[in-house]
Order: structure tokens, then C-alpha cells, then sequence
């Protein structure tokens, strides 16, 4: 059973023209290896706080014209409609997401690389 070539420890395949960070090794390389999971929790919390901010404006507004108090952002975190609004939000994501991989397995695109060979079982996961 061959390891993908994503797995192997780029320590031991430096190139003249590799990026900078598996030249230097260390921690940048340490970064560097999880760059792609880190730069997805940036945006995963980006997103997370850019709503926070721009629903409480939302909610206020709307507290203001029910005679309610307006509330802080850390308030308005801990509020019914802020985690009803991110569900819908993730779930609409986890939809898109779960029928990009779902379709994948089942459906193939001829001479595309990132298709399973038409003739492959859907069992199969690697080409």
C-alpha cells in the first residue's frame, strides 16, 4: 500500500526550487505543513466574528424599534437568534459540501484529474 505523495515528510525531499519554509525546517515548516487547516480556522472564525458584528447592528436596530435596549456583540453571541442565524448559515454550507463530496463518489468527469477513472468502483477512493 503506496503513501500518497501528500504524506511524505517533505524533510527528506528538499528541491533547489521548494517553497522557502521546507528549506529553512523548523517551525516555519512546522507551520507550513498545517498552513491549509490553519488558513481554514482563520476564515472559519472570520466569518464567525464578521457575523457577530454585523448581525448585532441588525438586532439592535430592531430592539430599538420594539422599545428594547440595545445589546453589546457578546451579548448578542449569546443571544437565540445569533446561533439560529449561524446554524442556517453552516448548515446551508454543510449542504454544498456534503453534495460536492456525496456527487464525487457516485458521479465521474472524464479527463479531469480530480474525477475517479470513469470505469472505477465507487468503493475505491484513490486512483
Amino acid at each position: 500500500n503506496k503513501a500518497a505523495p501528500q504524506d511524505a515528510d517533505p524533510r527528506r525531499a528538499v528541491k533547489r526550487n521548494s517553497p522557502w519554509p521546507v528549506k529553512r525546517g523548523g517551525w516555519p515548516l512546522a507551520v507550513y505543513e498545517h498552513s491549509l487547516a490553519i488558513a481554514f480556522f482563520v476564515l472559519f472564525f472570520a466569518s464567525w466574528a464578521l457575523h457577530a458584528l454585523g448581525g448585532v447592528s441588525a438586532f439592535n436596530e430592531e430592539q430599538l424599534q420594539h422599545g428594547q435596549p440595545a445589546v453589546s456583540v457578546w451579548r448578542y453571541v449569546t443571544t437565540a437568534q445569533f446561533w439560529f442565524e449561524s446554524m442556517q448559515n453552516w448548515q446551508s454550507e454543510f449542504v454544498a459540501v456534503a453534495a460536492i463530496i456525496g456527487l464525487s463518489i457516485f458521479l465521474r468527469q472524464r479527463g479531469s484529474a480530480e474525477s475517479k477513472p470513469v470505469a472505477d468502483p465507487h468503493r475505491e477512493t484513490s486512483a
